[in-house]
């Protein structure tokens, strides 16, 4: 798990520049808080609207996520609003939690921006119940989030815009027909369901405290689509605040709240945050835990039993999400992981064939946005394979196969790699020979996403040509994948 954090690749040093920019952005939000007069909740909530905005914020250009920060406090301050006015009506506070929950949940069809939104109005409503909110704090809380999230922006889109340096990243949408495509509607309900369970069983549990199990519950559904990714990203989340507590007691309670340690350490999380969020999510979840108790530190609140019930409350907000994804509308996790191979198997094809006609001098031909999408499709291959191949897995059989699945697709991603960058030298010259390769790796591609044989790539020496090289070992990596794709031992992996 250390390695995994520390160690792995962070190309043009992204997940830093994220990190740092957020450590900048969220410090600068509470000082401004602060200089305008607010309190300590004020801060605090401050604080965590600019944590928000320079988190949850991911469409795919500059302007569409300057539009989408803009558009955060609209989401934002009417559920707030209903938070602190439903404050004393404990029914009708919980069903509105539960109702910002599903719309939350289903605002996600509509793509990065419904998501960002969901989630913003989600954690106001959170946070309300955090800060004990009442309609007569609404004022300067207002104030907090309106200064936090404009001064969030200034320091995203101004004073450190890093991102208008770099292309715009491809997002594969999920394929229009099938059942990812409609996955939303389906979570919304396992959510509701999940936070339903969470709300009732959590209240049982503590009367003061309960919404921490609602926010377990939803923060697991949050960007998994089958079944076996919420059951891996529930146990994630459970082990992530039970390592974070341990820490709490050797770290936030003897701080104990005191202001100039508490800041530092709290800015270690916030960077810890957003340094790990992309390659681990029970890191994440160690920094988000540790915060929320630096946080209780300042608020004068936090000792042992505070942390016990945390790990309580943890646990039975994963129960209540795990229990809505076996017996609410369930996806099964190879219904989910087909369709992600099978996308990724065709893109290969379609990066192929345009590094064929880089090579024989076709204008305009580029295959660099195609090899983008390929990265991307294969991170959804893995995020939906993690089930499979986790080591509490119990189908050791399956394991294997997806981790094959996962090497094979890897050396066709490398293959790719390779390829167009011999098709982007100009003095590389077309061979007859390739438009040959490009037809077999068409061929196997239609073979294991159609469920036909696959060609066995012929025998003899690996050619000279890199351009060749490449193909043909791209044409070995396709033929050994249908061997794991096809091994009719428990659920099937793709294709067939």
């Amino acid at each position: 798990m250390l390695k995994k954090v520390f160690v792995s690749p962070d190309p043009g040093r992204s997940r830093l520049r994220f990190a740092a920019r957020a450590v900048l952005g969220i410090g600068l939000a509470v000082v401004v808080c602060g200089l305008a007069g607010t309190s300590l909740v004020g801060a605090i909530i401050g604080g965590l609207a600019a944590l928000l905005a320079l988190f949850t914020v991911t469409d795919a250009t500059v302007r569409g996520q300057a539009v989408t920060t803009a558009l955060l406090p609209v989401a934002g301050l009417p559920v707030l609003t209903a938070a602190a006015a439903l404050h004393d009506l404990p029914v009708a506070r919980d069903l509105t939690f539960l109702a910002v929950v599903g719309a939350g949940v289903y605002a996600r069809r509509w793509g990065p921006r419904g998501h960002s939104l969901g989630v913003f109005a989600f954690m106001t409503f959170f946070i309300a119940q955090f800060l004990h909110a009442t309609t007569d704090r609404l004022p300067e809380m207002f104030a907090a989030v309106l200064l936090s999230v404009a001064t969030a922006a200034t320091v995203r889109f101004g004073l450190w815009c890093y991102e208008r340096r770099r292309p715009a990243p491809a997002v594969p949408a999920p394929p229009a027909g099938t059942r990812l495509a409609r996955i939303t509607t389906r979570q919304a309900v396992q959510a509701t369901g999940g936070a339903g369970f969470a709300l009732v069983v959590g209240q049982l549990v503590s009367g003061d405290r309960w919404y921490w199990a609602v926010g377990a519950a939803w923060w697991v559904f949050v960007n998994t689509t089958s079944r076996g990714e919420t059951l891996v990203r529930g146990f994630r989340r459970v082990l992530g605040t039970v390592v974070g507590i341990g820490l709490g007691f050797l770290i936030a309670v003897p701080v104990a709240g005191a202001p100039v340690p508490t800041a530092v350490l709290a800015a270690a999380c916030v960077f810890g945050i957003f340094y790990t969020a992309a390659v681990s999510y029970t890191w994440m979840m160690l920094c988000v835990t540790l915060l929320a108790e630096l946080l209780y530190g300042l608020l004068g609140v936090l000792g042992p039993g505070l942390l016990a019930l945390r790990i309580a409350e943890t646990g039975v907000g994963a129960l209540g999400a795990v229990l809505a994804v076996l017996f609410v509308l369930p996806v099964t996790t190879h219904a989910v992981t087909d369709v992600w191979i099978q996308r990724a198997l065709r893109c290969v094809h379609a990066c192929t064939a345009e590094a064929a006609a880089r090579l024989a001098g076709t204008e305009g031909a580029d295959p660099a946005p195609r090899v983008a999408e390929l990265e991307q499709l294969l991170g959804r291959v893995r995020l939906s394979v993690a089930p499979l191949v986790h080591p509490l897995s119990p189908m050791p059989g399956r394991r294997r196969r997806a981790r094959r699945v996962l090497d094979l697709l890897d050396d066709c991603a490398r293959e790719i790699r390779g390829l167009v960058a011999v098709a982007a030298d100009p003095e590389a010259s077309h061979d007859a020979r390739l438009a040959a390769a490009c037809w077999r790796v068409e061929a196997a591609v239609e073979a294991l996403t159609g469920g036909g044989a696959v060609p066995a790539r012929a025998g003899g020496p690996r050619a000279a040509e890199p351009a060749l090289a490449h193909l043909h070992d791209l044409e070995q990596a396709l033929a050994e994948l249908a061997a794991p794709l096809r091994t009719p031992s428990g659920s099937r992996l793709a294709g067939a």
